[in-house]
């Protein structure tokens, strides 16, 4: 983090009172939508085939685990 943004945030903006901070936080994120920012690095988001194969994984997870749940209790 630059030491310019790092003296603004101790010297001025920690002193706020919380409703300030969000308020300013809203202004801030609100002016990054406004400019359509690229700044979010989306590489590692999920898609729609990640998050199947998750469920996918899941229920074949809890079917053994819930099959050798039943074996132990036999």
């Amino acid at each position: 983090m630059p030491k310019a943004v790092q003296e603004i945030y101790t010297q001025i903006i920690s002193n706020l009172p919380p409703t300030e901070r969000l308020q300013l936080a809203t202004l801030i994120l609100n002016g990054l939508v406004k400019q359509n920012v690229a700044v979010i690095d989306d590489s590692d988001t999920w898609t729609e085939q990640d998050q199947l194969d998750l469920a996918a994984f899941s229920m074949q997870y809890a079917a053994t685990a819930l099959f050798e749940d039943e074996e132990i209790n036999e």
